[in-house]
């Protein structure tokens, strides 16, 4: 199975989360970019409000869509050891790639928020969506961060996600996806379309769902 595109990704994975709907303790957060294409259609059919969680992929030097660890918002740093002694990654490698994704991630945050800051997410829901996950490193930096704020519930929501996730996300409330194929090779595969995101497109949306989420709550959208 493949999605048409983000958005169709998202609608599919709404439907999952429906028991979620219409309810003044969920919070959507989506990972920039592309997470937050599909948080979108998920925060709409919800009915929820959406805000952006800022996390940063840790490349391999070389090879960057192979990560060796992420960063998320607060200072988390989550390292894969295992990846980082097979590739033979020094220290000053790590720290090198670490402070030029800490530089991207404070640009994204005054990007995307500005002066405002996050939504509270203290004894709330937080279903945290990506458009898919791959190695799993980044996600399980958020979940990691985003405990330190103290919500109630953690729901890790993607479209795809290889088999093996489930035995690694043992430190979220629940998890949830549309397929985990056993052949993963790139999120990419499983989408017709997985163009890039811009900045633009990504403020819009977050300008957007807390409107569509009032005009559904009042009859007005349809999905």
């Amino acid at each position: 199975m493949t999605f048409a595109d983000r958005t169709e990704a998202g609608r599919i994975l709404a439907a999952q989360l429906s028991h979620y709907a219409n309810r003044n303790d969920v919070v959507v957060l989506g990972i920039p970019r592309g997470g937050v294409q599909v948080a979108f259609e998920i925060a709409r059919h919800l009915s929820a409000p959406l805000d952006v969680f800022l996390l940063r992929k840790l490349g391999a030097p070389g090879e960057e869509e192979l990560a060796f660890g992420a960063i998320a918002s607060g200072g988390i740093r989550v390292l894969d050891h295992e990846t980082i002694n097979a590739l033979g990654i020094s220290e000053q490698e790590i720290e090198r790639v670490t402070e030029m994704e800490l530089r991207e991630l404070h640009r994204r945050a005054s990007a995307y928020r500005g002066d405002q800051p996050p939504l509270d997410v203290v004894g709330k829901t937080v279903i945290l969506v990506d458009d898919g996950i791959a190695t799993g490193s980044s996600m399980r930096a958020g979940v990691q961060a985003l405990r330190r704020l103290h919500p109630a519930r953690i729901v890790v929501a993607v479209p795809v996600a290889p088999a093996r996730s489930f035995a690694q996300l043992t430190n979220v409330d629940e998890f949830v996806c549309v397929q985990t194929p056993m052949f993963f090779q790139a999120i990419g595969q499983f989408y017709d379309d997985f163009s890039q995101v811009s900045d633009e497109q990504v403020l819009a949306m977050l300008a957007g769902a807390p409107l569509l989420a009032r005009e559904k709550t009042a009859g007005g959208v349809a999905g």
